[in-house]
């Protein structure tokens, strides 16, 4: 995508240094970041400096890579197999890192170049898997759609197009009128702050609406389909995603809204019976507790905007059942959830 008429990738690798765009910055800050351990890559998926299904699994990718770069001759086996431990326990929930992981480690045992080579390939292949989502998805957005969407699956949570907002990006593109309610996506407010600064950078119409308002907007007749992203996807098709989208999932059922989960077929997880096998992450209470922002001298203030002494639960994804699911979006084709529909959908 393009910022200030230049185009970037959420996250790419050049030589041994992986560049990232710094999500945490945004929307008021747009900066590069520079990473040249592998260490420095899990931590950055860590404090989410880089977050989504796609980006996490390209940078795992290449901090895989850079492990098997790095690792001396002597005790190799040993530092790779404990640096892909190290990454693999960076985001618990997120299918795509422990896709990446699995087939650059596997590379790299044949040789450094190898790992590499598939650490590139992985993040390209998440660009052109998206950009596909988009022109699929795109045939479901009538012209004048009102879409709503949770969190963020734009092109920041994936190398390039995104999932959730391919679609709607196509549409743009080929001249349909399109509006988009944005969930703000407490805590970490993914959606207002990347989700909103991502579609005013496109220059597509869009308003951020508080997360508990789209069951209102639904029952108003205002939202015509829901569009998000996916973590990780059950062999059944249940869906791990956002905290929230169960809820979105819900009340878009019973107002008969389409609801479509966008995601590639890297996204799934075939070993992972259904949604009741997905680990949901655990994330720091103070993200609930406190938000962050731009003060008035320009720098980053923490504030306490809680009641103090007060505890509070913390969890990053919840799963939504196939039955709420309309359809999935994959690069593929698009299928209803079910067991059969996706083993058929991975054969091709």
């Amino acid at each position: 995508m393009e910022v200030d008429g230049r185009k970037y990738r959420t996250v790419w690798m050049e030589g041994s240094t992986v560049f990232l765009i710094e999500q945490n910055l945004l929307p008021f800050e747009f900066r590069i970041k520079e990473l040249r351990t592998y260490s420095d890559c899990c931590h950055a998926i860590t404090i989410m400096t880089v977050r989504g299904a796609g980006a996490i699994g390209a940078m795992a990718g290449f901090a895989m890579a850079l492990a098997f770069m790095k690792a001396p001759s002597q005790d190799f086996l040993l530092f790779v197999m404990k640096a892909r431990g190290e990454i693999e326990s960076t985001r618990p929930t997120a299918r795509n890192l422990f896709y990446a992981t699995e087939r650059v480690f596997s590379e790299g045992l044949i040789s450094r170049e190898a790992a590499m080579e598939e650490a590139h390939r992985i993040a390209d292949k998440d660009a052109l898997d998206s950009k596909m989502i988009g022109e699929i998805g795109n045939v479901l957005i009538p012209h004048g759609a009102r879409i709503e969407t949770h969190c963020n699956a734009g092109w920041l949570a994936f190398v390039d197009y995104g999932t959730a907002l391919s679609p709607v990006y196509i549409a743009h593109e080929r001249g349909k009128e399109v509006f988009v309610y944005v969930d703000e996506t407490r805590p970490r407010s993914q959606g207002a702050r990347l989700t909103a600064w991502e579609l005013h950078n496109a220059g597509i119409p869009h308003v951020i609406i508080p997360d508990n308002a789209g069951a209102h907007l639904m029952s108003q007749g205002k939202i015509d389909l829901v569009i998000t992203g996916a973590d990780r996807i059950a062999a059944n098709g249940d869906t791990a995603n956002k905290i929230g989208t169960l809820e979105k999932a819900i009340a878009a059922k019973e107002y008969n809204i389409p609801f479509y989960i966008a995601a590639p077929t890297s996204t799934i997880d075939i070993t992972c019976k259904s949604g009741s096998d997905i680990i949901i992450e655990e994330r720091s209470p103070e993200e609930i507790l406190y938000q962050e922002g731009p003060g008035e001298d320009g720098k980053n203030h923490k504030i306490l905007v809680c009641s103090p002494g007060s505890a509070a639960l913390n969890p990053a994804f919840d799963v939504t059942p196939g039955k709420f699911i309309t359809g999935i979006i994959t690069e593929k084709g698009l299928i209803r959830p079910g067991e059969e529909n996706i083993r058929n959908l991975l054969k091709l």
